[in-house]
C-alpha cells in the first residue's frame, strides 16, 4: 500500500495548514542531505517533499482525501462525468439517476453495479460506436525539487499503483518552472478502432525547498553574515541551487537587505534568466569567548550609535 502522505509528516488527518507547515519545516531540516549524511536521509527528504507538495495545496489535498493515493489517476471532473454522462443513458441505469460510484480513501474502487471497463473507455477515449475515436490526454503531477527544476535531466518516473503501474523516462527541461506542462506524445488513452493514443502531460510541481524560495525565476534565499562582515563589508559565499556563488556584503549593511545576484536564478531557455536576490540576516556568536565578549564591550563603550533613535 502506498505511504500515507499525513503519516510521513506525523500530522493528523484533521491539521491544519499551519500545522501542516510547521511539521514540514521541522522534518525538512532533521533530513535535508546537506546536514543529514545518513543514507537514508535524502530518501527521506524526498517523501517529505511529496507529502507537503499534495497537503500544502487544499485542492489537491481534497482529492487526496477523497481518493488517497490513486488521486492523479482519478480525473478532475471524474465526479462531473459519472453523474452527467457514465450512466446517465446506460441500459439498466437505476430510476432516478446514473448508478452511483463510489471510491475508498485509498483509491479501491467499489463496484456498485458499474461496467468499470465500459466506463473508463468512454471516458479515456477507449471505444465509441461512432468509429475510430483518438485517445483521450491525460494528466499526472510530477514533484520535483528546486534542484532537479534549475538543472532538468533524465528521470525516471512511475505513475500508477502498485498494481498497473508503469514507469517513463522522463526529460526534464533546465529551468522547469511550477505549473509548466511535459507532454509525453503518445502515452494517454488508447484510440478505439486503431485510433492513436492521447498524450500524457506532466504538470510540474514544485515542491517547497528549506532554503529556496521561488517567484517566478527569480530565487530567494536568506543568508546569515556575522556581526563585523555586516560592518565591515566582505565576500562571502551564497548557496545557489547549482552549488554556491560569491556575494559582496557592503559595509554598513543591515538585517534585511537584499543583494541581487543578476543571472544566477531559474534558467531560461527561451530568454533571460532570472536573479537570486540574498536577504542578509545578522547573526551572533551563540556563547561569546572571554576575548570576543571583551572586544564587544569595548565596542559598545565606545561607540556611540543607537538604532533606535529616529532618523
Amino acid at each position: 500500500m502506498a505511504q500515507d502522505y499525513y503519516e510521513v509528516l506525523g500530522v493528523h488527518r484533521g491539521a491544519s495548514a499551519d500545522e501542516i507547515q510547521q511539521a514540514y519545516r521541522t522534518l525538512a531540516r532533521k533530513y535535508h542531505p546537506d546536514v543529514n549524511t545518513e543514507p537514508s536521509a535524502e530518501e527521506r527528504f524526498k517523501e517529505l517533499n511529496e507529502a507537503y507538495s499534495v497537503l500544502s495545496d487544499p485542492k489537491t489535498r481534497a482529492r487526496y482525501d477523497r481518493y488517497g493515493p490513486a488521486f492523479r489517476q482519478i480525473p478532475e471532473d471524474y465526479d462531473e462525468r459519472v453523474a452527467a454522462g457514465a450512466g446517465a443513458g446506460r441500459a439498466g441505469a437505476r430510476q432516478g439517476g446514473g448508478p452511483r460510484v463510489r471510491v475508498s480513501n485509498f483509491g479501491d474502487f467499489q463496484d456498485d453495479g458499474i461496467n468499470f471497463e465500459d466506463l473508463f473507455g468512454s471516458m479515456f477515449g477507449a471505444g465509441g460506436p461512432g468509429g475510430p475515436v483518438r485517445g483521450a490526454d491525460q494528466e499526472a503531477e510530477i514533484p520535483l525539487s528546486v534542484e532537479e527544476a534549475y538543472r532538468g535531466g533524465r528521470r525516471s518516473v512511475t505513475l500508477g499503483g502498485a498494481e498497473g503501474a508503469r514507469t517513463y523516462q522522463v526529460d526534464i527541461p533546465r529551468g522547469v518552472v511550477d505549473g509548466q506542462r511535459i507532454r509525453l506524445a503518445g502515452e494517454g488513452g488508447q484510440g478505439s478502432q486503431d485510433a492513436p493514443a492521447g498524450d500524457l502531460f506532466l504538470r510540474v510541481r514544485i515542491t517547497p525547498h528549506p532554503q529556496f524560495r521561488l517567484d517566478g525565476r527569480d530565487i530567494h534565499v536568506e543568508l546569515p553574515v556575522t556581526p563585523w562582515e555586516a560592518a565591515l563589508g566582505a565576500t562571502v559565499p551564497v548557496p545557489t541551487p547549482d552549488g554556491q556563488a560569491k556575494v559582496t556584503v557592503p559595509a554598513g549593511s543591515s538585517s534585511g537587505r537584499r543583494l541581487r545576484l543578476r543571472g544566477e536564478g531559474m534558467p531560461n531557455p527561451s530568454g533571460a534568466p532570472g536573479d537570486l536576490y540574498a536577504k542578509l540576516r545578522i547573526e551572533v556568536p551563540p556563547e561569546l569567548t572571554r576575548r570576543e565578549r571583551e572586544l564587544f564591550e569595548e565596542l559598545a563603550a565606545s561607540s556611540g550609535f543607537d538604532p533606535r533613535r529616529q532618523r
